[in-house]
């Protein structure tokens, strides 16, 4: 992050939360928060191994 207040920065954490939410969180049925830190942990891998990075 480039320092406080940058809106860049922010729009990118906030876009991949929100993927988190509707693309794992709420079209799964966590029955416990191990369950859901273990969705998430999984989610956060595969994010990051297909993610396509601009060269």
């Amino acid at each position: 992050m480039d320092g406080q207040g940058r809106w860049l920065d922010d729009v990118i954490i906030e876009r991949f939360w929100r993927c988190l939410k509707y693309e794992d969180v709420y079209l799964q049925s966590y029955e416990n928060g191990w369950e859901l830190e273990r969705g998430v942990e999984a989610y956060i891998v595969r994010y990051h191994r297909n993610r396509s990075y601009a060269a």
